[in-house]
């Protein structure tokens, strides 16, 4: 170790010497879109010349920084037209560049991230991108375009079946993954319990999903980040957007707040299939509805300030005697500042809210959960020089959680208040990242991440013999809740528990030749806070809860090693991958645990540790009038929970067991074809192992009542998934680029009307007295249309 960090402080140093030795200048400034002036993330900035170049970061700005001479300038980016200058860099230079749209390349786009030979260097790896363009021409359930969907077509990414919340990545759990809107922490992704996800296609300008190789910028979760961006709106020209589908319907609008200083957008989407079923007699609801915002102004060529919003809700009604309310909140203002041509800086605060709300008329009592963040973020980039770029910041958030609250609905309820004990939590960090460039073949990125986690006084804490709140039944072989030696009580800026870990990063890319690299990164990540579920899907009743006296934090190590090979020209493009997980404090839940309103969670939480490897491929055609990409995925996920003692036998006996999420075969194969300018026809076929699960092994008679007994957990499986979905784009007049513009989307989800198993349930028949198996399948066949417009 101590060689290795020689030889990089070695190679450092010849870099400096290198770079001061000659006289350089920078160049720099903002990359944005012609027709709206809205800003351009990964634009490649090329200087043939040198054989090198750089791309704009999140906000739209570059900085490179080369010799003193004459050059060319190429700006490249998917989808626009190349922009070739020469410039004569005899001292810095402040200089900004609009793209206009490429129309006749525009349709031979399917991933947005580049796929130019610069990409082949950089040392980033397991990330994938998908435009909006891309996630809407994916055929989906119900007609309606689905970020979450979309991504489980790419490799390691899978969710726990149709009708489910949220998405697994690289076997890790839901709650595993850190989900960002505009930098604002998103707790609950989907809609109306996992038919649709959050985020509205038409708002969203950029997405990326990071599996591995994660950088330090990023931390509180051990599985991946979603960081997706929206939008900042058209600073130029009015204009509005939207479509129209069989169950729900959207509208988009855009526009200057002043020209070229400033902008807005506004969007909202909402369904209305409940609006329908009083015509069957029906007196049941479920919708759901939300709202995107942001509005965007530039104080001077330095400064600039945004303001961006979501509100979701959803509701699910039935009859006169349940009425469920959830959903999020998050606002985000956020400050842009130029110090130098090399030294950006972004400044946020932050705050999310994810709300559940239960009313039960029927025992009439209300009840209220959630958790509520405030988050302030400093994060600055620092274009050393060419070859050497600093990312480091600090984050601070605030935690409270709500685990829930009742209340009588009625004067007449039988039903007495009760609140579960609301707790409080501080999260920080600092980071250093780094990306090193060490000569035309080897690059790096190295950093580290140093967080702590203060766990803040709460109204009421249990105390336990020996700080054991389960105890290990030896007679009866089983766990039970610890009966509890008494409370304590603190004040709110009293530290019960404190964490601190220090998280490294690191990743390098070895170019074996121009179209070819091999890539490797390690990292070490810890998360905090726990979603408390013991189903194989997160429903929104499931609460969150912060680590503290009785749960450690999870703390995960992964390793990863790729081949990288661009084809043809970058006609084609292959992606392999290869990693290991290891994650220690996993939690995991004795026999029988009760989750809902428990106020004292720790009664059936065990501290256990779980693993997951694998092999993905991904191979990409991306230009043509055929293009798309196969996913597959070889893997394995599982959990252990050892006995504390010898004499205790944990969890399944203590051996290794198969996570709900694992899933051995993942493939998927998503095309399309561009028949003409009007028509675009698109497929997507899916097979998955199917989802593990428990069933009974056995029966015996106790007191004339027929009891199961049961096999090790998850040592048995649905039937395999598999499904194919057809959809075609029709275009009526291609040419109009002003103006009205519209297109149909004709799409069947699950085209041969596989009836996939989302559950098999065991029991006994009423009439013949025989078990029997019953298989609880949600989507068949279906067909939607939907119209989309923008003038």
């Amino acid at each position: 170790m101590k060689l290795i960090r020689k030889g990089l402080l070695i190679a450092f140093l010849l870099s400096a010497v290198n770079i001061f030795a000659q006289e350089n200048y920078t160049l720099s400034g903002k990359i944005t879109e012609a027709s709206s002036n809205e800003t351009l993330i990964s634009v490649n900035v090329i200087i043939p010349e040198l054989n090198t170049g750089t791309v704009t970061n999140e906000y739209g700005f570059y900085s490179i920084t080369i010799p003193k001479g004459n050059y060319k300038v190429v700006v490249s980016y998917l989808g626009f037209s190349d922009i070739t200058e020469t410039i004569d860099l005899n001292k810095n230079i402040s200089k900004n560049f609009s793209l206009e749209e490429s129309f006749e390349n525009l349709d031979e786009v399917i991933i947005t991230e580049n796929i130019e030979k610069l990409n082949i260097k950089k040392p980033q790896m397991s990330v994938n991108a998908l435009s909006a363009s891309t996630i809407k021409s994916i055929p989906v359930v119900l007609g309606e375009a689905d970020v979450i969907k979309a991504i489980t077509l790419l490799p390691g990414v899978t969710n726990a079946g149709e009708g489910s919340s949220g998405f697994n990545v690289r076997g890790g759990a839901v709650d595993q993954n850190l989900i960002l809107l505009d930098e604002a922490t998103v707790f609950n992704s989907s809609h109306l319990f996992g038919f649709f996800s959050v985020f509205n296609p038409d708002a969203i300008k950029d997405l990326k999903l990071y599996k591995g190789g994660i950088p330090a910028r990023y931390g509180g979760r051990v599985s991946s980040v979603l960081d997706i961006y929206q939008k900042e709106g058209n600073s130029k020209a009015f204009h509005m957007n939207g479509g129209i589908g069989l169950v729900s319907s959207r509208l988009l609008a855009e526009g200057p707040i002043k020209k070229d200083k400033g902008s807005f957008l506004f969007g909202g989407r909402s369904s209305y299939a409940h609006l329908f079923l009083p015509l069957f007699d029906i007196d049941n609801k479920a919708y759901f509805y939300d709202l995107n915002t942001k509005l965007s102004y530039d104080l001077d060529n330095n400064n600039s300030i945004y303001l961006s919003g979501y509100f979701g809700r959803d509701v699910f009604r039935i009859a006169d005697s349940f009425d469920n309310t959830y959903g999020n909140t998050v606002v985000n203002f956020r400050w842009n500042h130029l110090f130098s041509d090399k030294l950006f800086s972004n400044m946020s605060l932050i705050y999310s809210d994810y709300y559940y709300g239960l009313k039960l008329n029927f025992v009439e009592f209300d009840w209220d959960s959630g958790i509520q963040n405030f988050n302030f973020k400093y994060d600055l980039k620092h274009y050393v020089s060419n070859q050497f770029k600093l990312q480091y910041g600090l984050n601070s958030m605030y935690y409270k959680f709500n685990p829930g609250q009742i209340e009588p609905s009625t004067p007449s309820s039988g039903i007495n208040s009760f609140k579960l004990t609301d707790k409080y939590a501080f999260e920080n960090a600092l980071y250093v990242d780094a990306e090193h460039t060490i000569n035309d073949k080897l690059a790096l990125s190295y950093g580290f991440r140093l967080s702590s986690f203060l766990r803040l006084g709460q109204d009421q804490l249990n105390t336990y013999n020996n700080n054991q709140a389960i105890v290990f039944n030896e007679d009866f072989q089983i766990y039970q809740k610890a009966e509890p030696t008494g409370t304590e009580s603190f004040n709110r800026s009293h530290i019960i528990k404190t964490f601190t870990n220090l998280e490294p990063r690191f990743a390098l890319s070895y170019q074996l030749n121009e179209d070819t690299s091999v890539k490797a990164s390690y990292n070490k990540m810890t998360q905090y806070l726990h979603l408390l579920s013991n189903t194989s899907s997160p429903t929104p009743l499931d609460v969150w809860a912060p680590s503290g006296k009785y749960i450690q934090p999870q703390k995960l190590d992964q390793v990863a090693i790729g081949y990288f090979k661009s084809i043809n020209e970058d006609k084609y493009s292959l992606e392999v991958e290869s990693f290991y997980k290891k994650n220690k404090n996993r939690i995991d839940y004795i026999d029988g645990a009760d989750l809902i309103a428990n106020d004292a969670i720790e009664q059936v939480i065990l501290n256990g540790e779980a693993r997951a490897y694998g092999l993905e491929v991904l191979l990409r055609k991306n230009q043509g009038k055929f293009k798309g990409w196969l996913s597959y995925t070889l893997s394995k996920s599982e959990q252990k929970t050892p006995g504390r003692t010898p004499q205790e036998t944990g969890i399944n006996n203590g051996n290794w067991y198969n996570t709900a999420y694992d899933k051995t075969h993942d493939i998927s194969i998503t095309t399309s074809y561009d028949f003409n300018k009007k028509w675009v026809f698109s497929a997507n076929f899916l097979y998955q192992t199917g989802q593990p699960t428990t069933y009974p092994n056995g029966q015996y008679i106790y007191n004339n009542i027929s009891i199961p007994s049961y096999s090790n957990r998850n040592a048995d499986r649905l039937p395999s998934y598999h499904r194919l979905d057809l959809s075609a784009n029709y275009t009526p007049k291609p040419e109009t680029s002003k103006g009205w513009q519209s297109y149909w989307v004709f799409s069947i989800y699950n085209a041969y009307n596989r009836r996939n198993a989302a559950s098999i349930t065991f029991g006994e028949n009423r009439m013949s007295g025989n078990n029997e198996a019953t298989r609880l399948a949600i989507f068949g066949l279906i067909p939607s249309v939907s119209y989309n417009f923008k003038f």
